[in-house]
Order: C-alpha cells, then sequence, then structure tokens
C-alpha cells in the first residue's frame, strides 16, 4: 500500500479531500472544451469526451509527472481537420494511433530530455500567448447560433446576463481563497453559480447547449482504414504534425509545473505516457490530445500535487457520461468562463513586463515572436519551434565572435597559440584567420584548455589548418584536449598530432 502512495504522489503525503476536490473541479472545466474542440473538427461530441477520459486516466497512472492534466487538446486536433475532412473518422483514429506509436518512440529513445533545450524567453513567450489564446476562447462563449445556423454575439438581456454571470464566478474564484483554501475556489466558483441560477430561475448559455454529454462506455474498435502503403502516406503527415504538437505542448506544461512546484518530472516517461494514451484513444474511438495548460493551472491551484486528482478527473468524466449528463448539462457556461478567464489571467507572465528592460533585445524579440505566432497562427508547436532556432542562433552568432587566440613563444622557440571560446561551426572563419602560418615557426602548438572542439566543422578547420602547416614543413600539435575531443579527433582520422598530459581538461563535449 505504501508503495502505491509513493507512486500517487513521490513527494509527499496526499491530501485526499484536495485530490479529489480537484478532480472534480478539473472535469468540469475539461468537459466544455472537449466538446468543443470535438465539434469544430466535425466529430461526435462523445469523441472528446472520451479523449478526455482515456488520456486524463492513462497519463495519470503512467505519466512522469504527478499533477498534471492530459485530454482532448484543441491543440492537438485542429491538426487533423483537414484530414478528417477529406478522408473520414476512421483515418482520424489511424491517425492518433500512429502520433502515439511516435509520441512512444520519442519517451523510450529518451529525446524527451531536448525540452531543457527550450530558453527563457520562449517559455515567456508561450505562456503569454497561450494565456491570450484561452482568455480570447472564453469571449467565444459569448456568441451563439441562431436557427439559421448563423453565428452572432449576444446581445441585450442574455449579453447582460452572461456577463454578469461571468463576473460574479471570477470573483469568486478571487476572493474564496482568502475565506477559506479548504476547497478548491474553482469548485466553489462553478457550484455558486449554478445555484446562482437554478434559484432564481435566470435563462443563460448551459453546457447542454453545447452538445449532449451522454453516452456508453468506449468500445473497443479496430480504425477501418485499408492496411496498404497508400493509406500510410495520407496519416503519417499528419501523425507525425499531431504527435510533434502534442509532445511540444507535453513537455511544456511539464516543465511549466517543475516550476509552480519546484520538484521534477520525467519528460522520457511522460512522453511514454502520452503516446501509450493517443494509442489507446485510437482503439477506443477518442480524438486524442495532450497535455492542457489551463487545466493543469487550475489542478496546481487548487493544490494537488499527486496523481490522484489526474484519475479523479477522468472517471468523473466517464461518470458523467454514463449517468450524470443531465445534471452536468445544467451547469451555466458563464460559471466554466469565469473560472477559464481567471486561469488565463493567472497564465500571463506579468513578471515579463516587469524585466523586459533587464532582457537582452533579442531574448524579447524572441519572447514577442513566439506569443504573437501562437495567437496568431494557434501553432503551439510551430511558436517555439520557431523560437528555439532563433536563440538557438543568436547564441551561436555571439559565441562566433568570442573566439580569441593568445600568442606566446616558449622556452624551446616553439609558438603557442592558446585559444579562447568554444570552436565550432559559427566559429571556424575567426578561428582560422588568428594564424601565421608563414611566419610561424617548425613547431606550433595550439592549446584547447579553455576552448573545446565540438563538431565536425571544427574538426575540418582543425585538419585544414594541419594542412597549411605541413605544405610548409611545419608540425602542428594540439594541447589540452579533453578525452571526448580527442576522441572525436580520432575517429575522423585527424592527421595533426595531439599531445597527452595529466593536466587536460576533464569536460564532456556533450554531457548526458
Amino acid at each position: 500500500m505504501s508503495a502505491i502512495l509513493r507512486y500517487l504522489n513521490p513527494h509527499g503525503k496526499i491530501n485526499y479531500r484536495v485530490e479529489i476536490l480537484a478532480g472534480l473541479t478539473v472535469a468540469m472545466t475539461m468537459i466544455p472544451e472537449s466538446l468543443s474542440f470535438a465539434i469544430l473538427a466535425g466529430l461526435s461530441p462523445l469523441t472528446g469526451l472520451y479523449a478526455a477520459f482515456i488520456m486524463g486516466l492513462v497519463t495519470a497512472i503512467l505519466g512522469g509527472r504527478p499533477g498534471m492534466i492530459s485530454g482532448g487538446a484543441g491543440a492537438t486536433v485542429v491538426t487533423l481537420i483537414a484530414l478528417i475532412s477529406m478522408h473520414g473518422v476512421e483515418y482520424l483514429f489511424a491517425t492518433v494511433v500512429m502520433a502515439g506509436i511516435l509520441q512512444f518512440m520519442v519517451g523510450a529513445f529518451k529525446f524527451g530530455k531536448f525540452v531543457r533545450l527550450i530558453p527563457q524567453p520562449v517559455m515567456y513567450g508561450f505562456l503569454n500567448g497561450l494565456a491570450v489564446i484561452i482568455f480570447m476562447s472564453q469571449v467565444e462563449q459569448f456568441k451563439v447560433v441562431d436557427s439559421s445556423g448563423v453565428t452572432h454575439w449576444l446581445s441585450g438581456a442574455t449579453a447582460y446576463i452572461m456577463l454578469g454571470l461571468t463576473l460574479f464566478a471570477a470573483l469568486v474564484v478571487y476572493l474564496f481563497p482568502k475565506i477559506s483554501k479548504a476547497i478548491p475556489a474553482s469548485l466553489v466558483a462553478i457550484l455558486a453559480t449554478f445555484l446562482l441560477v437554478y434559484v432564481f430561475k435566470i435563462d443563460t448559455k448551459t453546457v447542454g447547449d453545447i452538445a449532449s454529454v451522454k453516452g456508453n462506455l468506449p468500445a473497443f474498435h479496430i480504425p477501418s482504414v485499408p492496411f496498404t502503403w497508400e493509406t500510410l502516406t495520407i496519416i503519417f503527415p499528419f501523425a507525425l504534425v499531431m504527435g510533434s504538437v502534442g509532445m511540444i505542448e507535453s513537455l511544456l506544461t511539464l516543465s511549466m509545473v517543475d516550476e509552480l512546484t519546484n520538484t521534477k518530472g520525467n519528460a522520457n516517461k511522460e512522453a511514454m505516457a502520452q503516446g501509450t494514451a493517443n494509442l489507446v484513444n485510437g482503439f477506443f474511438g477518442g480524438m486524442g490530445g495532450c497535455a492542457m495548460v489551463a487545466q493543469t493551472l487550475v489542478n496546481i491551484n487548487a493544490g494537488s500535487r499527486s496523481r490522484l486528482s489526474g484519475i479523479i478527473g477522468a472517471l468523473t468524466i466517464l461518470t458523467i457520461i454514463l449517468v450524470a449528463s443531465p445534471f452536468i448539462e445544467q451547469i451555466p457556461m458563464a460559471a466554466l468562463v469565469g473560472v477559464m478567464m481567471v486561469v488565463a489571467i493567472g497564465t500571463f507572465q506579468w513578471i515579463s513586463f516587469r524585466i523586459i528592460t533587464k532582457m537582452p533585445k533579442s531574448d524579447i524579440i524572441v519572447g514577442m515572436l513566439v506569443a504573437l505566432i501562437t495567437i496568431v497562427l494557434h501553432n503551439l508547436a510551430l511558436a517555439v519551434l520557431v523560437g528555439v532556432v532563433i536563440s538557438a542562433l543568436v547564441f551561436a552568432w555571439d559565441n562566433a565572435k568570442r573566439i580569441r587566440a593568445r600568442k606566446t613563444i616558449d622556452e624551446a622557440g616553439n609558438k603557442v597559440y592558446e585559444i579562447y571560446g568554444p570552436l565550432f561551426f559559427g566559429s571556424v572563419a575567426g578561428f582560422l584567420e588568428k594564424f601565421e602560418v608563414n611566419e610561424d615557426p617548425d613547431l606550433v602548438i595550439v592549446d584547447f584548455k579553455e576552448s573545446k572542439i565540438t563538431d565536425m566543422s571544427a574538426i575540418d578547420a582543425v585538419n585544414k589548418l594541419g594542412y597549411r602547416y605541413q605544405s610548409q614543413s611545419k608540425t602542428l600539435r594540439l594541447r589540452h584536449l579533453s578525452a571526448d575531443c580527442k576522441a572525436i579527433m580520432r575517429k575522423a582520422n585527424s592527421p595533426v598530432e595531439i599531445e597527452a598530459s595529466e593536466n587536460d581538461p576533464t569536460y564532456k563535449v556533450m554531457p548526458k
């Protein structure tokens, strides 16, 4: 029993009351989003709810980050809308299965660690853009579709009632923690708004106005698609995009929770859990998904720190599907909108404004660009990828300018070049310019004590330099190379002499 409890929360004891209430709150906030995105993609509402249940349960049990919530996220399903419209729902299920396999492989081959390469400005931009998306998606709830299928804004008394109830729910979320933290403020806000509408018989938009949430247990079903090469060529590109988007959002959410809770999750384990959950989704009629940042924040803000809240949330969704749909369909949408708007405001990294004058200009541009791409294109994967690429290029450019060489003559009359700064593809041109081949003596020593050979471009530069000295019957010798640098030089069959010494550095070119 103690082993199970440690697995549910490896970071401490479990507060069952907090975990159960947090799970219930999370379930309430997941349902409208899962329904909305399923309908947006032209799917049955139950396809979204099944995804919320399956993703939530599997990742809560197997995931690498207690406290994280996964479900039928819009970020992944929007990548499949074109596939659904062209080939139908069965191809969707097959694609979700393949995306799950790809994600599982990311974790199995331990590629999840690459989330550490995401710079802080990219995280700021990602979260700020996401906060705006969450907020604006709630504003969309102030629209309604009339009998002719035309969408328009609520007006008159209906609009004022929706706005008033939303502000009421938001105020409860904000003020209730000042009174008590025994019950999650989000759950109190939902229940209080529901009671207000029920007691005073207020006519307002409810969950049931989006779609019915009643259904049966998800059934096992092998996607009805031809098992041919043509099918693979159709679904693989979509699976790759969906898997990438889901993986990036999930691992970013994991990093966010690590920072909020001052604990450390397992990125590779989370990747395998996400892949397993999507694999199960494809065989049980779900639209697939990934980690949900807003619902994760609701969960963390409610005090959850274990796997139990995610399990409770997933089982609550299943219970609602089977037996409790009449009650849930009466929950006012204004209650959920108010809760999520407060979450959006809390998600926004206001500190990024306070430190903006202290950040390098390149970091400011990266953060703003990531936020802009996230908001305009709703493509989180592209936004993060662009941010990482630009940050990497700026880093490479800055380091390329830092290559320096100190030139001295030792007691034996040999010329010594002490290199400072990393030798890599960006700095090789500057490195080669430092040498005076024609004027140098017969033996030239290049000291790498304050530098390192990091890539193929660096190896090639050293080899070219060696050949230039050889052409003039001179010898080039490398000194103070680390074991890793020596290994990659020997592997490349470098003709340059390498001097061995007890004082050689012990760093590694690529730490594990």
